[in-house]
């Protein structure tokens, strides 16, 4: 079998690419637990600065693995272990400062949808189509997705989703800003391409600041956010790229982060 989950790494930009397009790239135990194993490898790494999430195929993934959970012998000890490294390469992928684009065509499913919308910019092709299918069979949701979903488009949207599962189109999910931006499906690699190549050559550290304080907001009293703004931007503005990026301002010319 080929590898589940493949990485290429080339001019700044992580490509993580799910890899079994002929079953739908199925959230598995083995591709969860590569996407694990490859997010934790970049951690520490200078050449990654922009990691792109994309998929082989007709569809970003159809969600979590039926038939290994169907033929386990004890089923709930399977699906923990499948979940647990799921959840393991979600986090391994917040942790990082470089920021993250998901690029999603055709079927974004259970845990594909939860997968796709973790991005930090979401490029969706014309052909996508998101919903959250997990009550459908009788489960709940993984991936985050009950942390996620609502705080993109709310408590009482995020209910309907998960307790309907609605199947959204590209341009209903661009409407609820479940996505980013919507691109012609020739054009969707294009963009992904474009948007972390610019993120590349921005800050990383800044980008990393951005991520953990976004996430922490959610939590955060204004008090507990202030109180962690004030430490980042000081650190930031001592440090290379903010020295870099205060001289280029002042000399009218476009700043070069991270040499």
């Amino acid at each position: 079998m080929s590898d589940p989950v493949l990485l290429d790494v080339r001019d700044g930009v992580a490509h993580l690419t799910l890899n079994r397009p002929g079953a739908g790239n199925p959230v598995s135990l083995e591709a969860a637990g590569a996407l694990r194993d490859h997010a934790r490898s970049l951690h520490g790494r200078d050449d990654v600065r922009a990691v792109i999430l994309g998929a082989d195929g007709p569809n970003f993934s159809v969600g979590g693995d039926l038939r290994y959970m169907h033929e386990a012998e004890e089923t709930e000890a399977a699906v923990l272990a499948l979940v647990e490294a799921f959840h393991d390469g979600v986090e391994a992928l917040l942790a990082l400062d470089a920021p993250l684009v998901t690029a999603v065509r055709g079927a974004a499913a259970g845990g594909g949808m939860s997968l796709a919308m973790i991005g930090d910019i979401v490029v969706a092709s014309q052909t996508a189509r998101f919903t959250m299918a997990y009550t459908q069979i009788g489960f709940s949701p993984d991936g985050g997705a009950t942390w996620t979903l609502p705080r993109i488009v709310g408590w009482r949207r995020a209910a309907e989703l998960m307790l309907l599962n609605e199947r959204i189109d590209a341009a209903g999910a661009l409407e609820m800003g479940l996505v980013t931006r919507v691109v012609d499906d020739e054009q969707l690699e294009a963009k992904a391409g474009e948007i972390a190549g610019k993120l590349a050559s921005g800050s990383t550290p800044a980008f990393g600041a951005v991520r953990r304080l976004l996430r922490a907001s959610a939590t955060n009293s204004l008090t507990d956010q202030l109180a962690a703004e004030a430490p980042s931007i000081s650190r930031l503005a001592a440090s290379p790229d903010g020295r870099e990026g205060v001289s280029a301002f002042f000399e009218k010319r476009a700043p070069a982060f991270g040499r």
